[in-house]
């Protein structure tokens, strides 16, 4: 696989969510990322909130990026949501408006995704932080993007088998796992994030949300939304990193340890649950380690950036 240039080329496929709001912010300014486009698809919430969460953050923050409306449900399975963790529009307790400034463009997700790749041979990756289900209809209607795709970078995934990680499912596996199973038997070259990395080794902790709440405007914002997303099942209250992971291993792999496994994922008996074995010459590439100190560093530098910046 050829060495990318800097700043990498990107399509950003997502389901904000207050993750990858938190996450999206942050992309949206990264000047190591040319962020190509922006694709929605339903797995959080569904497409119509998707969408207009990711219009209202380019209305918010003045961006200008292309946004494709992708898939409002899975390949083969009923919608499922998750307005019990993200609040009632997505984006925790701060509520957006029913109408943006920003509009979706004419093409759909897979003919704008397509369109990007084709104009950007090998030299595009992709970041998947919601279900698959866009990227596997991509496979299935142009079977030649594999080729023209250079990675994938995706959050989600429970790696049974793996010491050190809590076995679950995934709630972005199992809400589209034929979509998955798609990407997955592709050979494109993948990353995963697992829901462990965000939720239980580069979390935010109380006292780190609250520092950010009183940094500046967009602190605030962030914590507006983080306020109604805390991580359920702990002891503790804290954050997940989720999306951020995957966004921040493109740009700073430094911080991460990664090892090669073999990875599997069950369509069948249990829905989306993904096993994995450690092997040299593994299927993917998985996110086992972080720096954590470094990376919560990293976000406050980045938060900071943002001292003197006005909210629309």
């Amino acid at each position: 696989m050829q060495k990318l240039k800097k700043p990498f080329k990107v399509i950003i496929d997502t389901d904000p969510g207050v993750d990858d709001s938190y996450a999206i912010i942050f992309a949206m300014f990264d000047k190591l990322l040319d962020i190509k486009l922006f694709t929605t698809v339903s797995g959080n919430v569904s497409i119509e909130d998707a969408t207009r969460n990711l219009l209202h953050l380019l209305d918010r923050f003045d961006k200008d990026i292309p946004v494709a409306r992708g898939a409002n449900k899975p390949l083969k399975r009923i919608a499922q949501h998750a307005y019990n963790i993200h609040g009632k529009y997505g984006m925790g307790k701060y509520i957006p408006p029913n109408e943006t400034k920003h509009k979706v463009i004419q093409d759909s997700a897979v003919e704008a995704m397509y369109k990007v790749l084709k104009e950007n041979p090998g030299e595009v990756t992709i970041y998947v932080w919601g279900p698959h289900t866009n990227v596997g209809q991509l496979l299935l209607d142009h079977p030649d993007a594999k080729e023209l795709i250079h990675q994938i970078i995706f959050m989600g995934g429970s790696p049974h088998g793996l010491p050190g990680f809590h076995d679950h499912i995934s709630f972005n596996i199992s809400n589209d796992p034929e979509a998955f199973k798609i990407v997955l038997d592709s050979k494109i070259p993948l990353v995963m994030a697992p829901s462990d990395m965000g939720r239980r080794k580069a979390h935010l902790t109380e006292d780190y949300v609250y520092k950010i709440r009183d940094r500046n405007e967009v602190g605030a914002f962030i914590f507006e939304m983080f306020d109604a997303y805390w991580e359920p099942g702990f002891s503790d209250k804290r954050i997940a990193t989720n999306d951020t992971c995957a966004y921040l291993y493109l740009t700073h792999p430094h911080l991460f340890k990664v090892v090669p496994v073999d990875l599997t994922v069950d369509t069948k008996d249990t829905p989306g649950k993904t096993c994995a074995q450690f092997h040299h010459k593994g299927n993917v590439k998985i996110m086992y380690a972080v720096k954590r100190r470094k990376f919560l560093k990293l976000l406050e530098k980045k938060l900071a950036t943002f001292d003197n910046f006005k909210l629309k």
